[in-house]
């Protein structure tokens, strides 16, 4: 849950601010003008029937996705370009470099885990701090190591992903994403792929990452999660946000039909 200096920051810039966001792919309209704004140490989580823009909307916060129409800000920063335009208007995209940059500082982990089935989940964990930060293989391999033991597979750290259950290749991409130090993470269904046995343990981690500040945005269906550990929900249905809140209005006290609907088809 967001902490007192989160809140107290609320008030200020937040960390994440989509304006205006619009997603076509040719005549399909994936997102019609999506406003969004998340204080840091904030949790949020998007829910809404499948086809509702929820992942679309992530993947246009962490730039695999370019925007049709409006920005998305991190920290004041407009993500993907320059601030100044060119001279005839349009905005100047920026270098692939800059924005490898620029997405190092967010973490994301998708329904599927994604893993390198040739790696053990050590060095799942240990590659991209050193071949994009630059860190030392000793340095790195401590640091996967805590990060294996936050995550509670400290005693999988040899084992290759094969060797792992859903729920444990899951926790390995959730550590493979925190040993780059993010400032936000993003969770995309993070349970769905999984057996329902198997999603408590995914949650557990969430609910710590939460408990420790960390700034999340949660696609998800489990809506014991959502009424637990948001500090805000976020209704979206056909590429808009329909309502949000705090999980009381929202889930205990929706206003439209449409909220309603969906929340008696999974509750």
């Amino acid at each position: 849950m967001m902490t007192e200096t989160a809140a107290g920051a609320a008030a200020a810039e937040p960390l994440i601010r989509l304006d205006g966001i619009h997603k076509t792919f040719g005549d399909l309209h994936v997102l019609k003008g999506c406003d969004l704004a998340v204080a840091a140490g904030e949790v949020t989580v998007l829910i809404g029937p499948s086809g509702s823009g929820k992942s679309t909307l992530l993947r246009c916060i962490n730039q695999l996705e370019e925007p049709t129409a409006g920005r998305v800000l991190i920290d004041g920063v407009v993500q993907g370009y320059e601030t100044e335009t060119l001279p005839d208007g349009r905005w100047q995209k920026l270098s692939s470099s800059r924005i490898a940059q620029q997405r190092s500082r967010i973490g994301m982990v998708f329904q599927r885990f994604h893993l390198f089935p040739h790696m053990t989940a050590l060095q799942n964990v240990m590659e991209a701090p050193v071949q994009v930060l630059g860190r030392s293989t000793a340095e790195a391999r401590e640091a996967a190591l805590g990060l294996l033991e936050r995550v509670g597979l400290a005693d999988r750290a040899d084992h290759y992903p094969s060797e792992l259950s859903g729920g444990q290749q899951q926790r390995v991409a959730i550590a493979r994403a925190l040993a780059m130090e993010p400032e936000l993470m993003l969770f995309d269904e993070p349970t769905s792929a999984l057996d329902p046995e198997l999603v408590a343990e995914v949650l557990t981690v969430l609910k710590e990452l939460a408990e420790g500040g960390m700034t999340m945005i949660v696609v998800t269906h489990e809506m014991g999660f959502a009424r637990e550990v948001a500090d805000r929900v976020v209704f979206m249905d056909d590429g808009r946000i329909v309502e949000q809140g705090t999980p009381e209005q929202v889930i205990d006290q929706p206003q439209s039909d449409r909220l309603k609907g969906f929340l008696a088809s999974v509750l």
